[in-house]
């Protein structure tokens, strides 16, 4: 019942004490506000203002809508400025789900170099999900998803971030230090050490262990990066990392850095986003800073 524009106009009445002066500054012809007055009275049934002289005074029903304007005009202002700035890409929330652990490792320079271009975007970062990130994708818990696994599904877009090698990582006094490309039958004698993801979404295994017939001699699952990189340099087991990222890692820590199988074997990271969002200006930023910062990892 009560609109937007007839707030602004018991603030106008106040603020110029005049119906001419009002009129004025809502830029309305006099009869033209007198009509919108007088049928907002109407549908709320009470006087909203009298007349003074040549001065209006609020009623209190008045009074107590111009207080109510006080406080909304103010937040719908605030909105509509807000709701500008999204439409440019200026500001909002990017929420960033995660479903690669060693994403982290360059997510944290991807997110500092994105913040700097676009101060006015907050970012809030999901790991862990209710069902999978792709649920939380479609249910809106998420704007965007960094994964290697591309799921097709009706309304999800994908991009993909980068493609690259992933390496077994020994210890350089490691048995496996001495072959310069690693078997099936190699790794069949070892205990890997991985991330705590199902297995079947463990690329050593589905694409070359398993065709092989073959599963390594244990499998330990690890959370932290740097504990699974500890116990590799201690030979408690060799893991398998992104080659960019083992790359990093070997500044500090000497691994050697095996190819897995004759070829290698490579993975694709993409980011997935639902499809009417793909023209969000500050998604379109974020893609953009993440192929360069993936590209120049790897570089």
């Amino acid at each position: 019942m009560i609109e937007h524009s007839h707030l602004k106009i018991i603030q106008a009445l106040h603020a110029n004490g005049t119906l001419t002066e009002a009129a004025n500054a809502l830029c309305l012809s006099q009869p033209a506000l007198s009509h919108q007055i007088s049928y907002l009275e109407k549908k709320l049934g009470v006087a909203l203002w009298e007349r003074e002289g040549r001065s209006l005074r609020l009623t209190q029903a008045g009074t107590l809508l111009l207080d109510v304007a006080n406080q909304v005009l103010p937040v719908l202002s605030q909105a509509e400025k807000t709701l500008q700035a999204y439409s440019e890409g200026r500001q909002g929330i990017l929420r960033i789900g995660v479903e690669c652990y060693p994403c982290f490792e360059w997510l944290t320079g991807v997110i500092g170099q994105y913040m700097q271009q676009i101060p006015g975007i907050d970012i809030d970062i999901v790991q862990k999900f209710q069902f999978s990130g792709l649920e939380g994708l479609l249910n809106h818990h998420i704007d965007v998803l960094i994964t290697p696994d591309l799921v097709k599904k009706e309304k999800i877009d994908y991009e993909i971030l980068a493609e690259y090698q992933l390496v077994l990582l020994a210890a350089a006094s490691h048995p496996l230090a001495e072959s310069k490309q690693l078997t099936p039958e190699l790794l069949s004698k070892e205990t890997l050490l991985t991330f705590p993801v199902p297995l079947e979404r463990l690329d050593i295994l589905t694409h070359f262990m398993t065709p092989a017939h073959l599963e390594p001699a244990k499998l330990k699952q690890i959370e932290s990066l740097e504990i699974m990189l500890q116990m590799t340099a201690l030979q408690r087991g060799v893991c398998v990392l992104p080659e960019w990222l083992a790359d990093i890692k070997n500044k500090d820590l000497r691994f050697k850095k095996i190819r897995i199988g004759k070829k290698g074997l490579y993975q694709k990271l993409f980011l997935a986003m639902r499809e009417p969002d793909k023209a969000v200006p500050y998604i379109r930023q974020f893609i953009a800073v993440g192929k360069k910062t993936v590209r120049n990892s790897i570089i």
